[in-house]
């Protein structure tokens, strides 16, 4: 298999065949992000042979995979042909999958017709996962993310309207100290216009690989305390009406939880309560410095 660097994938991913066919981001400019650090380039598309070669290698150890999950950033910026393209020979070669996933940036749907999204929607795309990160504008910009928080509503709601469903996250204490309850509420706002079938929360860890680190030595960045931060998603979540299944569940979060808002949502603010009632500032500052890696 031709991967390249350290590839990531979500959790709810593990059980999908994972296919290289972008490494690197096309962005890659945001100033948390130390993801791609290890690559000698910032984007690259694997040629179709490559790509052919993996599915041949997939179709001898896992052809009975139902999905398939294609590595990189944001593979979903590729043009709409290179992506009919690669659906065309997943389906050669894996005649079973039903849906094909990725990750992708906001801006990476702007470019596609409605019409060209149904289309992809036809040939398996499905299940998107898109790094929103915050709906607060003021943070959008500062980070460098490209895009505004109306930008998510309009290009996500083409989503439903083309039929691909796609799940989201949301970088908790992106803002900066003294910003949550700003950034959870406007966040709230953007979320609630929105249809994910998942909200994955990720506390913020910084590296030093990463534009943030060097902003934090500087005095131009002061990060958000770690009672902030789980202050900061009990207000994310006492604020949404968006019935999705949310998931804070990864190494960077020091109150652990999953669960659907429809029925678990007080039951996740109690515990987000307890938390911040119970852990000091302290201990939980330890733990995330000693997180070595995502």
């Amino acid at each position: 298999m031709h991967f390249t660097g350290t590839i990531w994938r979500p959790p709810y991913e593990a059980n999908s065949a994972l296919l290289q066919v972008t490494a690197g981001c096309t962005h890659h400019d945001c100033k948390f992000c130390s993801l791609y650090a290890d690559l000698p380039f910032k984007f690259r598309i694997s040629p179709m042979s490559e790509v052919a070669e993996d599915l041949q290698e997939l179709r001898a150890y896992h052809s009975c995979a139902e999905r398939i999950f294609l590595t990189g950033a944001n593979p979903f910026a590729l043009s709409v042909d290179k992506l009919t393209e690669i659906a065309q020979k997943v389906h050669q070669y894996l005649p079973r999958v039903k849906s094909i996933g990725c990750f992708s940036r906001v801006t990476d749907i702007t470019p596609k017709t409605l019409e060209q999204l149904k289309e992809l929607r036809q040939l398996g795309y499905d299940g998107v996962i898109i790094g929103t990160e915050t709906g607060d504008d003021d943070t959008l910009r500062f980070m460098r993310k490209g895009y505004q928080s109306k930008d998510i509503i309009e290009q996500l709601n083409r989503l439903d309207e083309a039929k691909i469903t796609y799940h989201i996250s949301y970088l908790n204490g992106l803002s900066g100290a003294g910003n949550s309850p700003k950034a959870a509420l406007n966040t709230a706002e953007i979320y609630n216009q929105i249809n994910p079938v998942s909200l994955s929360i990720v506390a913020l860890t910084i590296f030093p690989e990463s534009d943030l680190f060097t902003e934090i030595k500087n005095g131009t960045f002061t990060e958000t305390g770690e009672l902030e931060k789980l202050q900061e998603q009990k207000t994310l979540i006492e604020n949404l009406t968006t019935q999705t299944t949310l998931y804070a569940n990864t190494v960077s979060n020091t109150a652990p939880m999953v669960g659907k808002l429809c029925q678990d949502k007080e039951k996740m603010i109690k515990h987000l309560q307890y938390a911040i009632d119970n852990i000091d500032e302290s201990e939980l500052k330890r733990y995330r410095k000693n997180i070595r890696h995502l």
